[in-house]
């Protein structure tokens, strides 16, 4: 190959990497046209940590199709909240995908607004808005009202309290046309 095929395919990668982060960064700014949303006033960290079920969710482009999907998070030394998120892609057969984003607490005095970072240096919006006083469903939302996510500590909960935690929802403004029940299926 000549060292002009070499450029041009550089030049390619280069610009398509550009795009790429460009795309990304402006998906994660925050512009909302509505009222904030408001966050809990308090999350006690160290009981937010641990295993939760995603429920419920306007998804992320890659959690798409999500079958069994499950977000964890673990406090640091350093105070960030190194993350696990894992599920199955398009069925309970499906392939198994892993996401290790970091998260950092953005408003110390309530602990509710967070930053997640999927890809250095972008950071989206992670705000708590909907916690219950036991610790066993959440809801996580972003001022875009472009994703929402229901979580709970077990991988099913009953219909009214769904129903109670869809209503919140729809309260803070999403089009609930696309919100999606994630299928959980345990042994």
């Amino acid at each position: 190959m000549s060292w002009i095929t070499w450029y041009i395919r550089g030049r390619a990668v280069l610009v398509a990497g550009i795009l790429m982060m460009g795309s990304l960064l402006s998906a994660c700014q925050s512009t909302p046209t509505r009222a904030p949303i408001a966050p809990v006033p308090q999350v006690d960290l160290n009981r937010y940590m641990g295993r939760w079920y995603v429920i419920a969710h306007i998804p992320a482009f890659i959690e798409k199709g999500a079958f069994n999907a499950v977000e964890s998070y673990q406090l640091t030394p350093d105070g960030e909240i190194a993350t696990t998120f894992t599920f199955r892609k398009g069925s309970f057969e499906g392939p198994q995908k892993t996401y290790h984003p970091t998260g950092f607490v953005r408003d110390t005095a309530s602990n509710a607004v967070w930053d997640m970072q999927f890809v250095w240096p972008a950071k989206a919006e992670y705000l708590i808005a909907g916690l219950n006083k036991d610790y066993t469903q959440t809801i996580v939302a972003r001022n875009k009202r472009d994703y929402v996510w229901i979580m709970a500590r077990t991988p099913q909960i009953s219909d009214q309290d769904y129903e109670a935690l869809f209503q919140q929802v729809r309260a803070y403004g999403y089009d609930m046309t696309r919100l999606r029940r994630v299928p959980q299926q345990w042994p």
